[in-house]
């Protein structure tokens, strides 16, 4: 089975301290529940989910502290459901993401940058907002994917989505397209004009399901529900001449802080979660998915000093001596022979 990226996108998605963040040339929308797991309660109508946060909490949890993450004032839920590792780097190709973690010095950061650009060629949106003057931790993660459909999709005039007031452009396929993008498309189910599913081969490993519902739980609760009406579905499958597709361009970008998390000392370790945070800049067109997701844990360091050696103030040797009034001397000795004097 091929993987799923975009494992659900409903249609009806639409569109400075040292631990602080400065964001700029970016607008980010305010109008999006971002959410931090597949199985997080949806509770907006806009809302999205990217494994790019579990990536990071993954690797905290496996090559930072090395164990599950727990805080020193009690039970977190969302670090209990993070610490499942319900997805993880095994569920994407290699090529897909990124992650590092160090002190956040500029070493660290140019090794990052230097990662982006012979990666993806692609700089970070987040990085030059940070502080890296060696006194905070970071674990970082960038998930990116570009793929096209197998054929780009017709534009279609604009029309009106849902209630909005502004009518929305649209690609798809109607009566008079009778073509090969039809084959780029397999029918999961339709059980009515208001319940259906559909999924888009692309020209990568990668696939995309569109599922037309009202339901409002979780991503993976409905998610689940695809693959069972699906499975029960005993009608047509090919996209057939008498179909017709309509699907919005969509193109958004936001930023979301975990504040559930922040602040929290992290149990048996000397870190701080400072910011917990994440973004996502997602395209969609008649030719294909653009993403970009990255997240970031920045920690405080609570580090021990260090116990000095004693220091020894024993003039039992040649020195100088000088007396003086005002910041300025009025007498001065060179000592080297105590007997002598």
């Amino acid at each position: 089975m091929k993987k799923i990226f975009l494992t659900v996108l409903a249609l009806a998605l639409f569109s400075t301290s040292a631990f602080g963040f400065s964001f700029f040339k970016k607008n980010y929308s305010s109008k999006l529940q971002t959410v931090p797991l597949f199985s997080s309660e949806l509770t907006s109508g806009n809302s999205v989910w990217a494994g790019t946060f579990e990536l990071v909490w993954n690797d905290l949890m496996d090559n930072v502290v090395k164990a599950p993450i727990e805080f020193t004032d009690g039970k977190n839920t969302l670090a209990e459901n993070l610490n499942l590792q319900k997805f993880n780097k095994d569920m994407l190709s290699e090529k897909a993401y990124y992650t590092a973690h160090g002190i956040m010095n500029k070493t660290l950061k140019k090794t990052i940058e230097t990662a982006l650009y012979e990666k993806f060629a692609e700089k970070s949106d987040i990085l030059d907002g940070m502080s890296w003057n060696g006194r905070a931790f970071l674990v970082y993660a960038i998930l990116k994917k570009n793929f096209e459909f197998l054929n780009a999709f017709y534009e279609l005039k604009k029309e009106y989505f849902a209630k909005n007031k502004k009518k929305v452009k649209y690609f798809g396929i109607t009566d008079e397209n009778n073509d090969s993008l039809r084959d780029s498309i397999r029918v999961l189910f339709y059980n009515s004009d208001k319940d259906f599913a559909l999924k888009f081969y692309t020209k990568a490993d990668d696939c995309v399901i569109l599922y037309r519902t009202d339901e409002k739980t979780t991503f993976e609760n409905m998610y689940e529900d695809v693959l069972s009406k699906t499975n029960d579905y005993a009608g047509e499958h090919d996209f057939t001449s008498k179909d017709k597709l309509k699907v919005p361009y969509l193109d958004f970008r936001t930023k979301h802080y975990y504040k559930e998390i922040e602040n929290k000392t992290i149990k048996g370790t000397e870190f701080t979660i400072g910011k917990a945070m994440q973004t996502v800049d997602f395209k969609m067109d008649n030719k294909g998915v653009k993403l970009k997701s990255e997240a970031a844990l920045i920690m405080k360091m609570s580090l021990r000093p260090t116990p000095k050696e004693a220091r020894k103030f024993y003039f039992n040797d040649t020195f100088v001596l000088y007396l003086i009034e005002k910041d300025k001397p009025y007498f001065a000795l060179r000592v080297a022979d105590v007997e002598g004097l």
